[in-house]
């Protein structure tokens, strides 16, 4: 019986991470990690996880794909690696520092992770798929944490308030992503795709009798363009998940003090 290929767990706990990132000649002129790991990003941006591959890679770099090995062992630790290099494009606050609002400080990092998702829409299927859990990857999460412990959320319920806060973020940026997706597989830019959608219901007569209220809401929105709307969207879902986690918060208290009485 087989037993098939070993599960991977995670280059950032196999001790390869700190190998030296540049190695003999014979690993290609001007050759090393970060160069592999830059071109791996430029690939994916351009044309997804799908299309992606270390032999795609090797062309990219001029490069022999035997070259690209002498640099990381194999496609998912190089995935893992490219997953924390993006992660240092996001912008972070301080939580020390006290004149700050811990709610704008949350805003930041959801504003920041949302862009970052965005710029790289491949992202969030790694993040599916990997642990998340390179230096750059868990200062943001460190920071995150300490932001939410400024708000004063009590340490058994900060897992899920970083969780509505992040979760919502992602799922958002995921969703706007895919839109994305099926816009370029229509071959239509993303303003036509909508207005293609947005013709079929608002013909149909009988759906926009059924569905009053979806009509509504498609009458009232129709002067913005589909970024403004997601964009509206998101920051109106984005003040009410901080303003939730605030209200969360003075409950989870107030209960623990009548529970302390």
């Amino acid at each position: 019986m087989s037993k098939g290929r070993a599960p991977h767990t995670s280059v950032w706990l196999s001790g390869k991470a700190g190998a030296p990132k540049h190695r003999s000649s014979a690993g290609g002129e001007g050759l090393d990690r970060d160069r592999i790991v830059a071109a791996s990003i430029r690939l994916l941006d351009a044309e997804g996880l799908a299309k992606f591959s270390m032999r795609k890679l090797a062309s990219e770099l001029g490069v022999t794909a035997m070259s690209v090995y002498w640099y990381v062992d194999n496609k998912d630790d190089l995935l893992e690696y490219v997953m924390d290099e993006v992660s240092a494009e996001m912008r972070l606050p301080d939580p020390a520092d006290e004149s700050e609002d811990w709610r704008d400080q949350l805003r930041l990092l959801a504003r920041e992770y949302r862009a970052m998702l965005l710029a790289h829409p491949w992202m969030p299927q790694l993040v599916g798929q990997y642990q998340n859990i390179g230096p750059r990857a868990m200062k943001f999460a460190d920071t995150a944490l300490g932001v939410m412990r400024r708000c004063g959320v009590p340490p058994e319920s900060m897992s899920g308030a970083i969780s509505a806060l992040f979760q919502f973020v992602f799922g958002y940026s995921t969703a706007w992503g895919l839109y994305r997706e099926r816009c370029k597989a229509a071959g239509l830019g993303e303003e036509e795709y909508y207005q293609d959608v947005l013709d079929a219901v608002t013909n149909r007569s009988d759906l926009m009798e059924t569905y009053k209220e979806s009509a509504a809401m498609l009458r009232a929105r129709d002067t913005d363009t589909v970024e403004q709307m997601f964009t509206k969207d998101f920051e109106f879902a984005l003040e009410t998940v901080v303003a939730g986690i605030e209200v969360m918060r003075d409950r989870v208290l107030a209960l623990q003090e009548q529970q302390n009485a």
